[in-house]
């Protein structure tokens, strides 16, 4: 793990110092009000104290700390699981509430005072439970199937050499407001390396903001018998500031599962090993939708070793 990320979201932001705050504010509540609740869940809490720089009450309190080893709960002592199962992703819902919810009281203010004033507000609160939904996706299952990480537009095709999986090819999506969002793994395997650098906020249609935005970048070993390696970089746009990854070296993704999300406008790049027996199967323009669009196909196993991490990398990047 970099030693950067301290949290889900490491550039921080307005909404998630307001959402601490409240986390903050609701601890002090629960602790003078509800002593025996406080007890019941600190002696149902698992693990120590790890990343988290507070002794949280209650599952909500470790939201913005998934990715660290910290404190956990089990399924069944989270009474607040059921958030997980709305039609919007988790990690937005502070954002829904705030930002949505103020542009809906504005639409009724206005529609009160002058209706044809509503139209604008209610537009763009509209535009922000568009963008933080999280529909479901039919994950495909065949062998040495390559899924797109992201919603959004194939903008780039290429072969590079990567420092991390050798030859790659690469594979450039754009993501604008009326996309989803949420990035998903394109194959199964194990997270064994996540990667940080603080940047710019380009337009992402730029190709240099690839290179100068800030982004993350998501290594993965993948659970086939060639154990190949993937990565997966989330990079912010010129209105999307808030990259979101929960997860750590060592969780287990399945492909087409859910590990973070990019919020607003943004880029994602998804590079896999070239090998002879890859098949390329988008194109520059095409539509695709994350965990069920097929961006690529290994026909069959590599026969020969690809690329791996230098070993010293690979050691630090694992779970303690």
């Amino acid at each position: 793990m970099d030693p950067q990320i301290r949290n889900i979201q490491p550039g921080g932001g307005p909404v998630m110092q307001m959402e601490l705050a409240w986390g903050r504010l609701r601890r002090w509540g629960l602790r003078l009000f509800r002593p025996g609740y406080v007890a019941k869940m600190k002696q149902r809490r698992r693990g120590k104290a790890g990343g988290i720089p507070f002794e949280p009450v209650d599952p909500r309190d470790v939201k913005y700390y998934r990715n660290q080893a910290t404190y956990c709960w089990s399924p069944e002592d989270d009474a607040f699981a059921w958030r997980d199962r709305l039609p919007f992703v988790r990690a937005g819902l502070a954002e829904l509430l705030l930002i949505g919810g103020g542009f809906a009281g504005l639409t009724a203010l206005a529609v009160w005072l002058w209706w044809p004033a509503a139209l604008p507000p209610a537009v763009v609160c509209g535009l922000v439970v568009w963008f933080f939904r999280d529909p479901r996706r039919d994950i495909p299952t065949g062998p040495g199937e390559i899924v797109s990480p992201a919603d959004g537009k194939v903008v780039q095709i290429e072969t590079l050499d990567d420092p991390d999986i050798g030859s790659a090819v690469q594979i450039g999506i754009f993501l604008s407001i009326f996309n989803v969002h949420a990035n998903r793994a394109s194959e199964a395997g194990r997270v064994i390396g996540i990667r940080y650098r603080p940047g710019k906020f380009l337009n992402a249609l730029r190709p240099e903001s690839a290179r100068e935005n800030e982004r993350l970048e998501l290594l993965l070993e993948t659970a086939n018998s060639s154990r190949r390696f993937i990565k997966i970089h989330q990079i912010t746009g010129q209105f999307a500031r808030r990259i979101v990854c929960w997860v750590r070296p060592g969780d287990e993704l399945k492909r087409g599962e859910m590990f973070g999300m990019i919020k607003l406008g943004s880029r994602t790049e998804l590079l896999i090993p070239a090998s002879p027996d890859l098949k390329v199967l988008c194109q520059l323009g095409d539509k695709v939708a994350a965990g069920s669009s097929l961006l690529a196909m290994y026909a069959e196993e590599p026969s020969t070793d690809l690329a791996r991490p230098p070993a010293d990398s690979t050691r630090t990047n694992e779970r303690e």
